[in-house]
């Protein structure tokens, strides 16, 4: 970790500005070219006048800190109204109990590890709970293991089914009266599936405990994939028993990272994250979330990313989007020697080795990074995996040109006489 010592320590002496921005350029030159097209996630895409309105609003917000919004109203202002379009895309404005409500936080881990422990807090406070439960299925995200180490919950891992779906049943085997959450996803990471939510919530009903929803890649896409007329099963606060939902807009959102939403069905639920203490002589202190300080930039960056592009402009940044997606599932399927996993139906693909056919997925992500192509990987099995998103716009064939001819290379063939074409998805 320290093994550059020559540099451990912070010069004497300051340099120019010139300088100092001429480094930082010069380090950026082994990093991923997301700006190309070339990278499936990490970063997002949403086109130029995206860039402009972001960057604008990122300087007018360098320095603001939301630990006091009394100093800052503005940035009060800001978390408002983006949990309440967040809300309103979710439903959270028809329930009953009135509108969601929620808090903006770093991004989806920390969305996550919130609504972990309200649901432990609110197990303790109403349910007495001393030794507290969650259950999730296997493809669930690792968010939930760090936040049961670091809030002291026992997990309870299910298995998930052969399309990858969480296995409902096997779930309700494992809640019992310790259970505090039980988690969904929609749609889950690892292949891209939507889990059956309402089946989950209804689980968690079951035994008076919280759902959580993990929309952390869904959130700003399934809204707008519902308004293009895709099936989207039941999954947001029109589902009875949903009690939180984490949407992560520094995603498919294309704000700045980092910023995510986590929305709690009611305010009563939400006071459960929520950490106050006046026990010392610093005066009172409240935070509604892991953070103290939260810088004010990427809060206001994604409120001015919002108001920008509006419901159409997502709808179109998620039409060309699934386009995208739809036409890397189509292409990989095509190509002997690789399969996709799962039947995702939206902007995730993980792609493996069809069995026996020699492929080492590995060693073709090494080989597609030689093309200058960037992927997650993922086991078990060995796969490759894509977030697609409209930063990958127009690229798609010359990807599906370079998978090909990386295949045949490690299974030691030539692409000659390969006659594999991909047609336009529109």
């Amino acid at each position: 970790m320290w093994e550059d010592r020559a540099v451990a320590e912070l010069a004497k002496q300051g340099r120019p500005v010139e300088d100092v921005i001429t480094e930082l350029t010069e380090k950026r030159a082994d990093d991923v070219k997301w700006a190309d097209g070339r990278t499936f996630g990490m970063v997002y895409d949403g086109g130029p006048s995206v860039h402009e309105v972001a960057e604008q609003a990122a300087r007018l917000y360098l320095h603001e800190n939301a630990l006091n919004t009394q100093a800052f109203p503005s940035l009060a202002s800001i978390q408002r109204e983006v949990v309440g379009w967040t809300s309103s895309l979710l439903h959270g404005d028809l329930l009953d109990e009135g509108s969601a409500s929620g808090f903006l936080t770093s991004g989806g881990t920390e969305s996550i590890l919130c609504g972990v422990l309200a649901a432990r807090e609110r197990g303790a406070i109403e349910r007495g709970v001393t030794a507290p439960e969650m259950v999730l299925p296997e493809t669930a995200h690792a968010a939930f293991h760090k936040a049961a180490h670091n809030f002291g919950l026992t997990v309870r891992i299910a298995p998930v089914r052969e399309d990858y779906t969480a296995d409902v049943d096997a779930m309700a085997s494992m809640v019992n009266d310790s259970t505090v959450l039980v988690v969904g996803s929609a749609p889950q990471y690892p292949q891209g599936v939507q889990d059956d939510i309402a089946a989950i919530a209804e689980l968690a009903m079951s035994v008076d405990a919280n759902c959580h929803v993990d929309a952390c890649m869904g959130g700003f896409v399934l809204p707008f994939a519902e308004r293009l007329d895709r099936d989207v099963a039941p999954w947001d606060f029109r589902v009875p028993g949903v009690t939180t939902i984490s949407a992560d807009i520094h995603k498919l959102g294309y704000a700045p990272k980092g910023v995510s939403v986590i929305l709690h069905r009611s305010k009563e639920s939400r006071k459960y994250q929520t950490f106050v203490f006046d026990g010392w002589l610093g005066g009172f202190y409240a935070s509604p979330n892991m953070q103290g300080t939260r810088s004010g930039l990427p809060m206001a960056c994604a409120w001015a990313v919002m108001q920008h592009l509006g419901i159409d402009g997502y709808v179109e940044l998620t039409r060309q989007t699934l386009i995208n997606a739809d036409k890397m599932r189509a292409g990989i399927m095509a190509i002997d020697g690789v399969r996709v996993l799962g039947n995702g139906q939206f902007h995730l693909v993980a792609m493996a080795a069809e069995p026996d056919s020699g492929v080492d997925m590995f060693a073709l992500g090494d080989a597609l990074m030689r093309h200058g192509w960037y992927h997650d990987r993922q086991k078990p099995p060995d796969n490759l995996h894509s977030t697609v998103s409209n930063t990958n716009t127009g690229v798609i064939d010359d990807y599906l040109t370079d998978l090909e001819t990386c295949v045949a290379e490690i299974r030691g063939t030539t692409t000659d006489d390969r006659s594999t074409t991909y047609a336009t998805l529109e």
